[in-house]
């Protein structure tokens, strides 16, 4: 994937501010790129405010913390997301709209899942002049945490974790963090289906991200809650346009599950799955909502599916609004001397059941489902 300007500006300011002073041309080689590029990426960061530029060299501004765009001054608040779409294109709108409110400015670097850029995005945004940043890491599952995770906790301004989770008694879980939890979702719709009739729902969900696997843990984990046993295994999904055969293989799961008497509910995520699985099991003489209640976690596009679906909303914006909120207080906080440390805070707020076809229920479109006692 080819770099972005911003993203070379990233490492050009990283190895200005590790450097203290460094010639352009050495810059150019570090970076591999042209004299012509590095100069014009210096001039750019120059006219900032960003870097001081004198007779070929460039070096860190002393005394003072880079300014923004323009010189605009004020609180800057740094942001790495691994995705700048679906998902966490609200997370991040929640993020931006309590940094306004605050009068601190926003910004924003995408990693796209490659967990081994995390730490160079996040000192990109250091190097911008972030004097706090919201990190939600490009883990796809816990081997990425494990080997991408703990510089995290070294890192030397305040930091809030987003929609992340470390493991108890490590440094990462020492950090400030504001999640969904999405326990407590996917027991909103296992409670929904049941309250319909319906027998143990089955899970059809993916295993490459933090959310997918949180949400087969809060499967496992309300059953345990609910008192009942899985009707059989969680179906694998994968995505149709990178592996049609493993995606035909979960669709034709749970047609057997259904046409079988197994099952007469399913879970699944994410959005986008559930969309084309509806679609596939039609093609093969299994309706939704009639043969087959579904309920989809995410919530991101369900509502505009042929028959609408109900779905899982986790509070996205929300997440994005808390964490700025609680790390603005924190960057408050250090620059307080002698002030008492608040204590460092797990914020998990709570999704919602938005009901509407897929399942059979009458509730109007975008109503909160009734839960069972």
């Amino acid at each position: 994937m080819r770099e972005s300007a911003a993203e070379r500006h990233d490492r050009l300011l990283a190895l200005v501010r590790e450097r203290g002073t460094a010639r352009v041309s050495d810059l150019a080689g570090l970076l591999g790129v042209s004299p012509v590029t590095a100069r014009r990426d210096v001039e750019a960061l120059a006219a900032r405010g960003l870097l001081d530029r004198v007779h070929g060299q460039v070096s860190w501004p002393r005394g003072q913390g880079p300014a923004g765009p323009q010189g605009a001054g004020g609180l800057v608040l740094g942001l790495l997301a691994p995705s700048a779409t679906y998902y966490f294109a609200e997370v991040i709108r929640g993020a931006h709209e309590a940094a306004a409110r605050a009068g601190a400015r926003l910004i924003l670097r995408i990693s796209d899942y490659r967990p081994e850029e995390d730490r160079a995005r996040t000192e990109g945004l250091l190097a911008a002049g972030a004097e706090g940043v919201l990190v939600a890491p490009g883990w796809r599952g816990p081997e990425d945490r494990l080997a991408y995770g703990d510089w995290l906790a070294e890192l030397p301004v305040p930091a809030v974790l987003l929609e992340r989770r470390a493991d108890p008694g490590t440094p990462l879980d020492g950090l400030d963090r504001v999640s969904s939890d999405h326990a407590h979702g996917v027991l909103l719709a296992l409670r929904h289906l049941l309250g319909l009739g319906h027998a143990t729902p089955l899970l059809v969900a993916r295993g490459d991200s933090p959310t997918a696997l949180a949400v087969r843990a809060g499967y496992a984990e309300a059953l345990r809650t609910l008192g009942l046993e899985a009707p059989r295994a969680v179906i694998d999904s994968v995505p149709a346009e990178r592996d049609p055969e493993g995606f035909e293989r979960a669709v034709r799961a749970l047609r057997e599950a259904v046409e079988s008497g197994r099952a007469s509910a399913a879970l699944v995520h994410n959005d986008v799955d559930a969309i084309q699985i509806v679609q596939r099991l039609a093609e093969l003489g299994v309706r939704v909502p009639e043969d087959l209640a579904l309920i989809a976690y995410d919530d991101e596009v369900a509502a505009l599916a042929d028959t609408p679906l109900t779905a899982v909303a986790p509070p996205k914006r929300q997440v994005g609004r808390h964490a700025t909120e609680l790390l603005v207080e924190r960057v408050g906080q250090a620059g307080g001397p002698g002030a008492e440390e608040a204590a460092r805070r797990h914020l998990s707020l709570l999704p919602s059941l938005r009901v509407r076809s897929s399942c059979g229920a009458s509730g109007p479109s975008g109503t909160r489902a009734p839960i069972p006692s």
